[in-house]
């Protein structure tokens, strides 16, 4: 495996000859072992992304300084990442409280290598629950007239806990363009996925009187196009008419839970690069 610390790098540029050489090039002159690589060159954007994990012995800095001299060259962009550095989780959450429960079991149980940083809510309902784990909880009232305040606060609060994601787990209020354009590429969002779909008032009623026979949720990017950001990851779960409208809520929490964790893991794991609406998932 090599000695010294392990670093993720994930990069996205024109699709052409020489690109992985030319990275693992880099590596090899400087001592770096590879230990996971993963590459997909889109045919129809003109795109190649690729994700390596190495370990090596130069620090951060030096490493930093190579790959950028090199991205000119390749038209890159590049993130790099040390392992031993989690990232940092700031949870924004209205009053149900079953996924923000899930990531914090799934973060003090080891399930997830973040630190979860503060909890936002417009509503105070769930502060004994956050302060249980020993996190921090902010209410922030919102309405129509409030709103460009509040959403300065949550800003304020994003950068005074250096929080490298923002995690919507069931937060029931529209984010403005404004704050989209601010935070784009690090907030995610789940939302029910429904085949029709249903929106409005009592989904899970809607779509019991509708006999639907697959309930889902979606994980996604947040954009200012509401629930039409790039999707990260999607879970399905079967049902039919020996369920009540109150057994597919109860599914669709669950589901909702499994891919929103999922979600928040690959991205921290920088295994998720945006391809213009679509994503590039590189799972383990």
């Amino acid at each position: 495996m090599g000695d010294g610390a392990r670093f993720v790098l994930t990069l996205s540029c024109p699709d052409r000859p020489g690109v992985v050489a030319a990275v693992s090039g880099l590596l090899a002159h400087r001592g770096c072992n590879i230990v996971e690589s993963q590459q997909f060159g889109d045919p129809a954007a003109g795109r190649f992304f690729m994700r390596v994990e190495f370990s090596s012995p130069l620090p951060d800095g030096v490493l930093r300084e190579a790959f950028a001299a090199l991205a000119p060259d390749l038209g890159m962009d590049f993130r790099l990442r040390d392992t031993a550095v989690r990232p940092r989780v700031l949870v924004m959450v209205s009053r149900f409280g079953h996924c923000l429960n899930d990531l914090l079991y799934r973060t003090r149980s080891g399930l997830l290598d973040i630190e979860i940083v503060a909890v936002v809510s417009n509503h105070p309902d769930l502060r004994p629950l956050t302060q249980s784990y020993g996190v921090d909880y902010h209410h922030l009232p919102v309405t129509a007239e409030t709103k460009p305040r509040q959403e300065a606060e949550v800003l304020a609060l994003v950068d005074h806990y250096r929080a490298d994601l923002v995690v919507l787990a069931r937060y029931m209020q529209v984010l403005s363009e404004d704050l989209c354009v601010k935070l784009a590429g690090n907030v995610i969002n789940i939302h029910h996925s429904f085949l029709p779909s249903f929106k409005g008032a009592k989904p899970y009623h809607q779509a019991h009187s509708r006999g639907v026979k697959l309930i889902g949720a979606t994980a996604h990017y947040v954009t200012a196009d509401l629930d039409e950001g790039p999707i990260i990851e999607q879970e399905v779960a079967r049902v039919d008419h020996t369920h009540s409208p109150e057994d597919l809520a109860a599914i669709g929490r669950d589901v909702e839970c499994q891919a929103l964790a999922r979600a928040v893991r690959w991205h921290t794991e920088q295994r998720v690069l945006l391809d213009g609406h679509k994503t590039v998932v590189f799972p383990r």
